[in-house]
């Protein structure tokens, strides 16, 4: 076990890895950790070698959601075939953390962003992207999977230094503890300060809008211009998504970067302590309601709607905590009516092949 967490290290295989590690698999397989996703391969790192590679037929058959299934960041078991040209992925190590969202769209099911995240980097552009409702919905996301946050706000060429403390000062009047830092590629400034943050072995990724600047963050990150650039439209600030899918990126000094494409729609499932982290202050609140189950919409004796109406919550921070609250309750509901009606099909199939094996049997 020595030996491998060393080779595998700098990939971030710490001691709550190590400690989560079956001794007994490590006869038969190796650890490696996956880089990349593509639509039905991976590729992964092994300390050695990035190889290609697939999931087992029992991975997949086995698997409930999309939650069973690798992510970017993911430590799995796998055996290697033909001089590491090629490896078969057979199980996933237990995840220190995961990040996830709902499916855009109609469909109630979980998507998978990556897995591991020390520090997850929600990055806003100081010209149309900025919003701090949107913020509040990563951040949502963020706590639920508890990584720590930091923002990062981008163009700070664009805008005065005083404009610029004005809307972190608006960000910390409603989240004092929040880290942000603002920064510009185009004339360098800040650069310093995001890059003192990337810690040797540590995991962090980068969330955001397209057009908000994460590639051209990366870009600079790495001192090389590796990955494609696309300019934003004058007219509403919305950039074309350059990146196209999810991969871990190993920087010159250790640290390591999950790049991720832009995000439109930020849906959750099952978020009460994400909320509550993130609105705390009217999750405090809540303790005080007469009723253990006030909505905080209409209820005589609500702590929160008293304070709404004294100013102590702002009308549009109070409306998007309700919005969250009431997506996520019913996402949830519609999720889990979702996973029973999987189950119950998923039985009478294996039912049904019972049948017809002892059919061919007799």
């Amino acid at each position: 076990m020595k030996n491998l967490s060393m080779n595998l290290e700098k990939l971030g295989f710490n001691e709550w890895f190590q400690d989560n590690t079956e001794p007994a698999k490590l006869t038969e397989y190796q650890i490696a950790r996956v880089i990349t996703v593509n639509k039905n391969s991976y590729i992964i790192q092994n300390g050695k070698n990035e190889i290609f590679a697939k999931i087992t037929g029992a991975l997949m058959f086995n698997a409930d959601s999309p939650l069973d299934y690798p992510a970017v960041g993911d430590w799995v078991y796998v055996q290697v075939f033909d001089d590491d040209s090629f490896a078969v992925i057979h199980e996933i190590l237990p995840r220190k953390s995961l990040l996830k969202r709902k499916t855009s769209g109609k469909q109630i099911e979980f998507q998978l962003i990556a897995a591991n995240i020390d520090t997850a980097m929600i990055i806003q552009s100081l010209d149309f992207n900025y919003n701090i409702r949107r913020l509040e919905r990563y951040l949502v996301m963020i706590n639920e999977s508890h990584i720590h946050p930091l923002v990062l706000l981008s163009k700070s060429d664009l805008l005065a230094a005083d404009e610029i403390e004005k809307k972190i000062a608006d960000i910390h009047k409603l989240m004092p503890n929040l880290q942000i830092l603002a920064f510009s590629s185009q004339n360098d400034s800040g650069l310093d300060q995001v890059k003192e943050r990337l810690i040797a072995g540590k995991t962090f990724c980068l969330l955001g809008s397209s057009g908000v600047g994460k590639t051209t963050l990366l870009n600079n990150l790495m001192d090389e211009a590796l990955f494609e650039t696309h300019k934003v439209r004058e007219t509403d600030g919305k950039g074309r998504h350059t990146t196209t899918r999810r991969q871990l990126i190993l920087l010159k000094n250790g640290a390591m970067i999950i790049d991720t494409p832009g995000m439109r729609e930020l849906g959750n499932i099952a978020v009460e302590s994400g909320l509550c982290d993130t609105f705390n202050e009217i999750a405090e609140l809540s303790t005080q309601c007469r009723y253990n189950d006030c909505t905080h919409i209409h209820e005589k004796g609500c702590a929160v709607l008293l304070a709404l109406k004294d100013g102590m919550i702002s009308e549009e921070r109070y409306r998007n905590y309700v919005k969250m609250n009431k997506e996520s309750v019913y996402n949830e509901m519609s999720y889990l009516e979702k996973r029973q009606k999987d189950k119950q099909f998923g039985k009478l199939s294996k039912s049904v092949m019972k049948h017809k094996n002892r059919a061919r049997r007799s």
